[in-house]
């Protein structure tokens, strides 16, 4: 099997063009040429082309403009509502002065309907992806009759922007494809919103929030975090005349654009001197908490927590019931209501992404103090919050607050002020004391690693290993400028993901090993105590179905775990992408499946001691260079002795859609936990499929009850993922879906041990029992946003979901 580029151009496996290069027209068209089927305009520096194609197995064609290095790279398309059903398309000026596409009965099927009369008219393909209609003996940009950059399609390219000319008028959105091939209009758009402040919106179907950044802090987004980027710079503009977001790269050797995916991502995309593969930088949302109004009205969604939804302080779920089914859309309401006959005041939220500006008021010239007290004399004022941070301005909420997330980075976010009774002042707010008791259990932590690094660099000449009670593994230590010098240093370049344990790094050591590099950041809620849990497990545990730890390194405050590299990234990075997921054949898939399912044999029985992973999921599955799974991620691992056969917390971590139902309602975990995460994944590997943000047009069900309501009629094989149709080997599905079943049943009892699983998928003679209704078996209500998280995580090595373990 040939996998596909890790980051390759958003249409590079589904657009097909037709390019027919029989001739050139050079860069410009005049009053006697034409451009038809298998002529091309080419930009004087042969960066961009304009001409006809289709895309896919369609017989339709489009007129469009893409990149000369990247044809499949279609940045603009001209006739997207009208398509030519033929060949016998042409490009001409007409006697009018104006750009006008025709069909084979010479109708006009697409023009610039410029308002400009040119005497002399020429269209010209700049080297800058624009195609534009002038006089032609006038090549200043202010006179064009007519621009490609005023009408973006599904992407902005340096020089174009996303907004709002207030001199004439005209904004500038984009809008996504209807599918990877069909360029026409399809349901999401991207746009600069003005309405008091700056926000960027994604859009569905014209009015449905799907995403938002925003508002604009006088300087910046405060929600949306470039650090580091030493690539793209983006620029934000508001005043008199303009309101637009636009970039710029800092590199002359990159080529950089952003486009807006058919299913609403924005992704930034670089392709790099000399290469024809694009990379793709990052991407919008990054995680389920950029899901617009996750948490309902007056909660606040932390992705560095699990659950990821909270009421803000004085506030309780409107819907416990709901709450504990892990649906929060509902939101939060006061304990107690306001009144403005008794005293009130205000409980500071630091470093949010401020409420969506539904219900607001907006004063340019207002301190903060003035904006305090202007919210206090106003009964109907719920919060207040600067406007702009380099000085005056203020910004107060009536009403509800609306999509509200905790944002990372010390510069980023602001300060939310929201109105509470005085009473409800004198208790703590849940975040400061969250903060103080993880502070406290850091510093508890970074004692007990000082008094190991004491032992340690007393033994650091002797031998490369760990403190006290490690005797019985050999674990190399690295120092700090060793890690520096592998990762370039820490480069963004080496940058392999992101979460809120901090980022992983692609490195080289000095003896060629290629590691990958987990750096946890100061402000990581994986604390001393899960990296040391995570470097004693791992390192004792050796299997070809489990990640292998090279070493660490503990220096100063830097804590850092290096693994060996995996080229194919993780699990998720395939199957839940519609274009990397047919190239995942069954069999591949199925290899994979039987790799997963004996590591966590050799976890649960196996091993030197018994191990219970805790947080099994398809982001947790690296894939090395031959496509061999490997279980990562044991910060949340626990280990058992002697008899224990369950035990109960009071933390629940984990990733919600993976845990079982006692775990995750009761706190009570034992390896048959495992095995209900594992019967998640077999039925997404199968199915290609989320089972947290699985939707379905009949009914309400998440994948779990979506498989048993087709297994129980009949029609498991319909859970199979389309693109498996010519190499699924069907009694093989039907027993992953059989065995996927037994193993998410509702109580852990019922469900096989790890020896039976492994047993029953490698046996095509063995006999399955019949699965009962599995866990969490009960439909959502149609309001649920649960089926709109499918980015649940934007980064995808080693993720981690953390909360304070209890030692064992």
């Amino acid at each position: 099997m040939t996998d596909p580029p890790i980051f390759s151009s958003f249409y590079t496996s589904i657009v097909v063009l037709s390019l027919l290069r029989l001739s050139s027209a050079g860069d410009i068209l005049t009053l006697v040429q034409s451009i038809k089927e298998g002529e091309t305009l080419v930009s004087q520096g042969r960066k961009f082309e304009l001409g006809f194609f289709s895309t896919g197995s369609s017989m339709n064609r489009f007129l469009g403009i893409w990149f000369v290095v990247s044809p499949e790279t279609v940045v603009w398309v001209a006739n997207r509502n009208s398509p030519l059903t033929d060949s016998n398309g042409t490009l001409e000026i007409s006697n009018e002065g104006e750009l006008v596409l025709l069909n084979q009965s010479k109708s006009v099927i697409w023009s610039t309907n410029s308002t400009k009369v040119l005497r002399n008219p020429v269209a010209q393909l700049l080297d800058s992806g624009n195609l534009v209609l002038r006089e032609r003996n006038n090549s200043v940009s202010v006179d064009n009759s007519w621009q490609s950059f005023d009408f973006p399609s599904d992407t902005i390219l340096v020089s174009m922007t996303v907004g709002w000319n207030f001199r004439t008028g005209l904004e500038h959105h984009l809008t996504s494809w209807r599918s990877t091939d069909n360029p026409s209009p399809g349901d999401y758009t991207y746009r600069y919103k003005i309405d008091g402040l700056p926000q960027l919106e994604i859009v569905s179907k014209g009015s449905v929030k799907v995403y938002r950044i925003g508002p604009l802090d006088g300087v910046k987004f405060g929600s949306l975090s470039m650090e580091g980027n030493t690539i793209i710079n983006p620029v934000f503009v508001y005043n008199a005349t303009d309101a637009y977001f636009a970039f710029e790269t800092l590199k002359n050797e990159i080529t950089a654009k952003f486009i807006l995916s058919p299913d609403g991502v924005i992704q930034c995309h670089i392709l790099k001197s000399g290469s024809t593969k694009w990379e793709m930088m990052d991407s919008l949302p990054h995680d389920s908490c950029d899901t617009y109004g996750l948490c309902g009205a007056n909660g606040v969604c932390s992705g560095n927590q699990s659950p990821e939804c909270l009421c803000l302080h004085g506030f309780m779920p409107k819907s416990q019931k709901e709450w504990d089914m892990l649906n929060s859309t509902e939101g939060c309401i006061r304990k107690i209501p306001l009144n403005c006959s008794s005293p009130e005041g205000f409980i500071k939220v630091s470093q949010v992404k401020l409420p969506d500006l539904l219900d607001f008021q907006l004063f340019k010239n207002m301190s903060l103090g003035e904006c305090e007290l202007e919210c206090l004399k106003n009964c109907s004022c719920t919060a207040y919050a600067n406007s702009d941070i380099r000085g005056a301005g203020c910004l107060m909420w009536f009403g509800d607050l609306i999509d509200i997330k905790e944002i990372d980075g010390v510069d980023n976010g602001q300060s939310l002020y929201v109105r509470l009774l005085a009473s409800e002042l004198e208790h703590r707010n849940p975040f400061k004391k969250l903060v103080t008791i993880i502070v406290a259990s850091a510093i508890s932590g970074l004692l007990i690693v000082g008094m190991a690094l004491s032992i340690i660099k007393k033994r650091r000449m002797k031998r490369r290993g760990l403190p006290s009670g490690t005797d019985d593994i050999d674990l190399p230590l690295y120092d700090f400028a060793t890690i520096v010098v592998a990762t370039n240093p820490f480069s963004q370049t080496n940058m392999l993901g992101a979460g809120g344990f901090g980022s992983v790094f692609k490195g080289r050591l000095s003896t060629g090993q290629e590691v990958a590099v987990k750096r946890l950041s100061k402000r990581s809620k994986q604390g001393p105590d899960e990296f040391m849990n995570e470097v004693l497990l791992i390192a004792r545990l050796q299997h070809r179905n489990l990640v292998g730890l090279v070493g660490c390194c503990i220096e100063g405050e830097e804590r850092m775990l290096i693994y060996e590299y995996m080229p194919n990234k993780s699990l998720d990075y395939f199957i839940f992408d519609h274009d990397r997921s047919s190239s995942l054949a069954w069999k591949r898939r199925f290899d994979i499946v039987l790799g997963i399912a004996r590591g966590l044999l050799y976890l649960h029985q196996d091993s030197k001691v018994q191990v219970i992973h805790r947080d099994l999921k398809a982001s947790n599955i690296l894939l090395d260079g031959d496509m061999h799974p490997k279980i990562s991620d044991f910060g949340l691992a626990r280990n058992f002795q002697g008899d224990d056969t369950e035990t109960r917390t009071q933390r629940i971590v984990g990733t919600y859609g993976y845990m079982s139902p006692e775990y995750a309602f009761d706190g009570k975990f034992s390896v048959k936990s495992d095995v209900f995460s594992f019967g998640v994944l077999l039925l997404e590997m199968v199915s290609s499929q989320r089972n947290r943000g699985f939707q379905h047009p009949d009914h309400y069900h998440n994948l779990l009850g979506h498989a048993w309501l087709l297994w129980s009629e009949g029609r498991a094989m319909e859970l199979v993922d389309v693109s498996l149709c010519d190499s699924v080997v069907e009694s093989q599905a039907e027993r992953c879906v059989h065995v996927g079943l037994l193993c998410v049943q509702k109580f852990p009892e019922d469900r096989p041990t790890m020896a039976s699983v492994v047993f029953m998928l490698a046996n095509e003679g063995a006999t399955l029992p019949q699965p009962k209704e599995p866990g969490f078996f009960m439909e959502r209500s149609s309001g649920s946003s649960d089926a709109s998280l499918v980015k649940e995580e934007a980064y995808t090595a080693n993720v981690i979901t953390v909360t304070m373990p209890e030692g064992r």
